[in-house]
């Protein structure tokens, strides 16, 4: 599950729960600000994690490239005392680290796809929590003359009835902007599918063919 789809779940769920409280739509949007605010918090240090746990991956792909280069040297060494049977064994721990090293290589590939997603996503919440405190304003504005033309219309004496009527009409209208605004929250769900298939690596030649070519190499 992205950020944004998490972040839309938590949004969705205080925002429904003060409209059935018919809250001022003045305090939902500051409600949902604050969320979003903390929400935004929680996704860059989920970020900030990612990124470490890569540095970490990819300092273990070194590693077991290192430890296979230093089994290849053994291997040649082996074979220049004469001893086939220990650089035998020297390529094939050679080969298992380059086994090692090729799949941290993958994880490497796909952490690097996942932290571009979670940056974009990131920036995505940026601009959203910008776009709400626009709105914020605007809504700000249209209820202060929502309320102004209310008190208008109570003090020029119009009857019971007709004020009513009018009190519907508004409420339809805030319950209506609120749930603009819960559209709005819900479009934070977007996101694409972060996984993707790793390919499966194995050997693509016998120890016996690795000797060979290093005697040859070795001219032996």
């Amino acid at each position: 599950m992205g950020i944004l789809d998490r972040i839309g779940r938590l949004l969705k769920a205080n925002i429904n729960e003060l409209i059935s409280k018919a809250e001022d739509p003045k305090l939902i949007i500051e409600q949902a600000l604050r969320d979003m605010r903390e929400a935004y918090q929680d996704a860059r240090n989920e970020v900030a994690e990612a990124m470490a746990q890569q540095s970490k991956i990819e300092r273990e792909r070194d590693m077991n490239r290192r430890q296979s280069e230093e089994y290849d040297g053994k291997a040649r060494d082996a074979l220049k005392m004469g001893r086939e049977d220990l650089a035998r064994e020297a390529l094939n721990r050679k080969s298992t680290f380059e086994q090692v090293a090729a799949g941290f290589e993958n994880q490497v590939a796909q952490n690097a796809s996942t932290i571009e997603e979670l940056k974009t996503q990131l920036h995505a919440l940026d601009q959203k929590i910008s776009e709400m405190e626009a709105k914020k304003e605007l809504l700000q504005a249209r209820q202060q003359t929502a309320e102004a033309t209310q008190k208008l219309e109570r003090v020029s004496g119009f009857d019971k009835a007709e004020g009513a009527s009018a009190a519907f009409d508004e409420m339809e209208k805030r319950v209506a902007g609120m749930e603009d605004k819960s559209k709005a929250m819900s479009e934070l769900r977007r996101g694409g599918d972060l996984d993707s298939q790793l390919a499966e690596l194995g050997k693509k030649s016998e120890v016996e063919d690795a000797l060979a070519k290093m005697k040859k190499e070795m001219g032996m």
